[in-house]
């Protein structure tokens, strides 16, 4: 059986089987680059961390003093438009996942770097971080959900401001902006990341895997759809094992030991 996790273009996966995380690791010389073929890998990756039973959270970090200055430009001129078109649904991986995914984000987090951060659930930047969509600058607009999911977050005026100015966000003003989970000094990085993971392990994956997938799915809805929705997802977890064990350890004054059931 092929090991999806080897012979990767530009990055490495490791897997903590204690902390139950597995970290996608960026690598690919000063800027972190993004070549095409990666592209499609980050894709499978991400779909094999999510079926991996080891790991409950899946953190994507980087070697070096940026996350990622963005794709191999030539690669577009080199791929077939068909190649092109699935560009965004790669991206889109860490979203797709039913495991909740960290983006820990220092210095240039620019084009498919920042819009493979802006699919992920949690956005940590340091005070070095900065995110743009400078595709402008090339007679080219953001095409792997970058202006979409932004529009979502900071709304139309400041997507406006970002994509066809192809203006730079430092990390203070992205959490200040909402894009940004939390921002912390550039060498607390790990620090935080490591203390998010430990946070979201603690809770029931059950609970954790239906929040994530309610949320993605009335983020275009209506108020009154959303909260049938989440009434329906409320109902069902009402009966699950990890509710039980939740109630339990509450009156019991202990910490849950959830089972993901």
């Amino acid at each position: 059986m092929t090991d999806p996790y080897s012979n990767l273009d530009g990055f490495t996966v490791k897997i903590d089987v204690e902390q139950k995380r597995g970290d996608i690791i960026l690598e690919r010389g000063e800027y972190n680059t993004i070549s095409m073929a990666q592209r499609d890998q980050l894709k499978a990756v991400f779909e094999a961390l999510d079926a991996d039973d080891r790991v409950r959270v899946i953190v994507v970090r980087s070697i070096g003093k940026h996350f990622s200055s963005g794709g191999y430009i030539m690669g577009f001129l080199e791929a077939s438009p068909e190649h092109v078109s699935k560009l965004a649904w790669n991206i889109a991986a860490p979203a797709r996942c039913s495991k909740p995914v960290i983006a820990a984000n220092r210095g240039y987090c620019f084009g498919v770097g920042f819009e493979l951060s802006l699919a992920c659930d949690f956005r940590i930047v340091t005070e070095t971080t900065q995110y743009a969509l400078p595709e402008q600058k090339l007679g080219q607009i953001p095409g792997s959900g970058g202006s979409a999911r932004l529009q979502k977050i900071v709304g139309i005026t400041r997507t406006k401001d970002i994509v066809m100015r192809s203006r730079r966000i430092k990390g203070q003003q992205a959490y200040d902006w909402g894009i940004a989970t939390e921002v912390v000094a550039d060498g607390e990085l790990e620090a935080a990341t490591d203390a998010l993971v430990k946070e979201l392990v603690s809770f029931s994956p059950l609970a954790q895997r239906t929040a994530k997938k309610l949320l993605n799915d009335t983020e275009d809805s209506t108020l009154a759809i959303a909260i049938e929705l989440e009434g329906h997802c409320y109902s069902r977890l009402r009966s699950s094992e990890d509710f039980a064990e939740g109630v339990k350890a509450f009156h019991e004054k202990r910490e849950p030991e959830f089972k993901g059931r």
